[in-house]
């Protein structure tokens, strides 16, 4: 084996998160000195913000009351949007940072977890030829984002039109009768939300950032924060020279000045066979909208993705939202209206909700009402009387330039932002990560981190075992988690560094292994 086959199996230097590492830097963290940034949220944006201020060359510490991608970042399409819808809207500023970031991700910082998607709009009787000539000019002008975003054809190709027969062919479960044809179209995908956000996390890790889980703010102000340990209930105090409310739909919590009105998007998950075949997903127009789609979006892991709601969401924002019957029966008559045979309520496996953090710009007490749908997706930085930096709104595309601009915001440093150009743990050049001796699906997932994660199962046959029947997980992927991703129980292992928790019972079923395989694993402390 070579010197470089050998560096290439082992995780990347500086970047492993476990209990032991936890332990030391949240000591030292509490230990009376202070730090240049406190991050408060290791979502998207409360890790990129960690990322982008290590990279800057700044003393960070970030923490997070659960655990990574815990809130809203885990619960996305896994799309990394172009910025269509916003363009619709009359918001180009928004479209255009849209696409120019899911450029970055694609091309620069994170090609082995953002790969383009296709889509079909399947023409049926139920899209009349204005709404398809309005759906075809809305796809070129997704391509004219493309091409202003300087993201090459070769990664994003030009939508064009599909004949009936080739419409079926990527879309074979759409009813044929009165099908004219279809609209193909690409957007990006990443191959898992939370995954993305343990890459940020452990990249900022590697440029000297205390990633902290499990460790909640209790109050914020201008020179730090009261914190508690999660796992032992003490208390104490990380003081720092600025800080960074990163908690999206819980910001308004920590910090008074501002509103967010959260929106629920809530998405099913079907067995992949119910279906078939998808070589793509499908866009299905939602009756009686213009600019409103459920996506059907497979998971390439025995699994289909069914959304997306958009309603506001009044009240006490939980830990996690619950999925109510109505939204599960609007996205099951919309996908039903294209399908030859209906999905039955029984048919769905698991559904899951997220909240995006959308900032409240309207006045109290005036009349009238903004949908949520309606609301802008742009993002706001803010700073509030006793000094804490909130950064709210946005996507989960657009993480990076929220967490640039909520870094410049702070005033720590004049150092320009490195992360347009900054790889993410296991990224390479495309023709590297297809030249790796390693599956596909790992590389995906780990890019060159894949051999790494392969060799585990090398070394002790039992760990390529998967986690379940039919499941493409193995018992490898959970150790590695547990080793160099920061998993420090079983529901981040099944629920965040897999998916396997979407399913209740597959849940259910892992457990015991998910257990195990924490029992055996040995911190890296490094």
């Amino acid at each position: 084996m070579s010197i470089r086959d050998r560096a290439d199996r082992t995780a990347t230097p500086g970047s492993s998160l476990g209990a032991a590492r936890r332990s030391r830097e949240l000591a030292r963290a509490a230990g009376g000195g202070t730090a240049d940034l406190l991050v408060v949220g290791l979502g998207a944006t409360g890790a990129g913000v960690a990322l982008d201020a290590a990279a800057r060359g700044l003393d960070v510490v970030a923490i997070d009351a659960h655990d990574l991608a815990f809130g809203t970042s885990r619960w996305s399409s896994k799309l990394i949007h172009g910025g269509l819808r916003y363009l619709a809207a009359g918001q180009f500023d928004v479209a255009h940072e849209s696409a120019v970031e899911r450029g970055v991700l694609m091309t620069r910082t994170a090609p082995h977890l953002v790969a383009a998607q296709p889509f079909v709009l399947p023409l049926t009787p139920l899209v009349s030829r204005a709404q398809a000539s309005l759906a075809w000019a809305g796809f070129r002008a997704g391509d004219m984002l493309r091409l202003a975003a300087r993201t090459p054809r070769q990664v994003l190709p030009v939508p064009r039109r599909l004949t009936a027969a080739e419409a079926r062919h990527l879309a074979p479960s759409v009813r044929a009768t009165g099908l004219r044809g279809g609209l193909l179209s690409w957007d990006g995908k990443v191959t898992d939300d939370a995954r993305l956000v343990t890459a940020l996390a452990r990249t900022a890790a590697a440029h000297g950032a205390r990633v902290l889980t499990r460790v909640r703010a209790l109050s914020l102000g201008r020179t730090g924060a009261r914190f508690r340990d999660e796992l032992t209930g003490e208390e104490g105090e990380i003081r720092a020279r600025a800080v960074v409310n990163a908690t999206g739909v819980w910001a308004g919590g920590l910090v008074d000045g501002f509103r967010v009105r959260p929106s629920r998007g809530t998405h099913l998950v079907l067995r992949s066979e119910r279906l078939g075949a998808l070589p793509a997903g499908l866009h299905i127009p939602v009756p009686g909208e213009t600019n409103r789609f459920v996506l059907v979006l497979p998971q390439g892991d025995g699994r289909t993705y069914v959304g997306l709601t958009d309603e506001p969401v009044e009240g006490a924002i939980p830990d996690v939202p619950e999925v109510p019957e109505t939204d599960i029966g609007f996205l099951l008559d919309v996908l039903g209206s294209v399908l030859d045979a209906p999905v039955r309520r029984d048919e769905v496996d698991g559904a899951f909700a997220g909240l995006r953090p959308l900032l409240d710009t309207s006045v109290p007490g005036a009349p009238g009402s903004v949908r949520t749908s309606d609301i802008s997706r742009r993002h706001a930085v803010l700073t509030s009387a006793d000094g804490v930096v909130t950064v709210v709104g946005g996507k989960l595309t657009t993480y990076r330039r929220m967490a640039q601009d909520a870094v410049d915001a702070c005033g720590l440093t004049s150092a320009p932002s490195p992360t347009a150009a900054l790889p993410l743990v296991g990224a390479a050049a495309p023709e590297r990560l297809r030249d790796l001796p390693a599956p596909a699906r790992l590389v995906r997932r780990y890019g060159t981190e894949a051999l790494a994660v392969q060799a585990l199962a090398e070394q002790d046959p039992t760990l390529a075992e998967p986690v379940l029947p039919g499941h493409p997980v193995t018992r490898a992927e959970l150790l590695w988690a547990a080793r160099h991703e920061g998993a420090l129980d079983p529901s981040d292992l099944l629920d965040r560094r897999t998916r396997i928790g979407l399913v209740p019972e597959d849940r259910a079923e892992a457990l015991a292994v998910a257990a195990e395989i924490l029992s055996r694993a040995t911190p890296s402390g490094v």
